[in-house]
């Protein structure tokens, strides 16, 4: 056989089993804490951001929408969740506000 498998059968037999509960409880414990550090805690952050650039959203900024649309915030009403952008000359387009994902005016002007 293996010395491996050996070694690693020997280890087993000596283990107490009291012990194999609360190792399974802390790894379990420690993959959501994982998860959680690296997956959930950036993504409320990003959609916090979302929302607050959403809601700052004023006539003459420029936006892109989810499906690659640029164009210029022409109209916002406050009741209503669409936004009027101006995308060329004078096509204008009405769009959801949810369908808004960044300003690129910085970008623009480096």
């Amino acid at each position: 056989m293996n010395i491996l498998t050996l070694l690693l059968q020997a280890g087993a037999a000596s283990k107490p089993q009291g012990g194999s509960q609360l190792g399974f409880w802390l790894v379990i414990i420690l993959v959501f804490v994982v998860m959680w550090l690296f997956l959930i805690r950036p993504q409320r952050k990003q959609q916090k951001e979302l929302e607050k650039f959403r809601a700052a959203l004023k006539r003459g900024d420029k936006v892109v929408t989810v499906g690659g649309i640029y164009g210029t915030v022409d109209e916002i009403k406050d009741g209503d969740k669409s936004i009027l952008i101006k995308v060329d000359g004078d096509v204008k387009l009405r769009v959801d506000k949810n369908s808004l994902v960044r300003d690129y005016s910085d970008t623009a002007q480096k």
